[in-house]
């Protein structure tokens, strides 16, 4: 028998484990997980919900496609916009991500 079998048998001898340990670890990497990863992703979807509710006409918008446009009707379920050129688009109210007035390059 060598030495490193010599001494697991020791530290085994001499060691309870708590059965409840396991238990503790996953609820701990669950909060974690969801303090982390699910909260946040909740939050940042309540919020694109509530700008596309309070969507009006002539706010600057941007959509999933990166197109830069203006509000100029809204309906049930799409908005129409106007983009560069006094060209007119009809675009899912889903397809809307943020407001883009802010935004470095907008006109």
């Amino acid at each position: 028998m060598n030495y490193l079998n010599f001494i697991c048998l020791l530290a085994s001898e001499d060691k309870q484990e708590n059965p409840y340990q396991m238990f503790i670890m996953m609820g701990l990497i669950v909060v974690v997980f969801y303090f982390f990863m699910i909260r946040p992703q909740i939050k940042k979807q309540k919020d694109v919900k509530k700008f596309r509710e309070e969507l009006a006409k002539g706010s600057k918008i941007l959509t999933i496609g990166g197109i830069y446009g203006k509000v100029l009707e809204i309906n049930e379920d799409d908005i129409v916009i106007e983009v560069e050129g006094q060209t007119k688009l009809r675009v899912s109210k889903a397809g809307i991500v943020k407001d883009s007035s802010g935004m470095i390059g907008q006109k």
